[in-house]
């Protein structure tokens, strides 16, 4: 679920995979792997990517359906 997740969120934000890449600081190839689910996600990446897309980590590994960024929740 995870994959498809931030996939669909990428695409939301109408972003490329090299524009995640990029600001995750790695190679279009390894972004494009997280997302066929080719290379397990680093934890660190997971938080950088909720961080991206204003959304929370248990979102991202589908153990909820709640958007939210936790922060928000304050």
């Amino acid at each position: 679920m995870v994959y498809q997740r931030i996939r669909d969120l990428r695409e939301d934000a109408d972003m490329k995979q090299r524009d995640v890449a990029e600001y995750l600081h790695c190679s279009q190839q390894v972004y494009s792997n997280y997302e066929l689910g080719q290379r397990d996600i680093p934890t660190a990446v997971l938080i950088a990517l909720a961080e991206l897309h204003h959304t929370n980590v248990d979102y991202l590994l589908g153990l909820t359906t709640v958007r939210s960024f936790y922060a928000d929740l304050k």
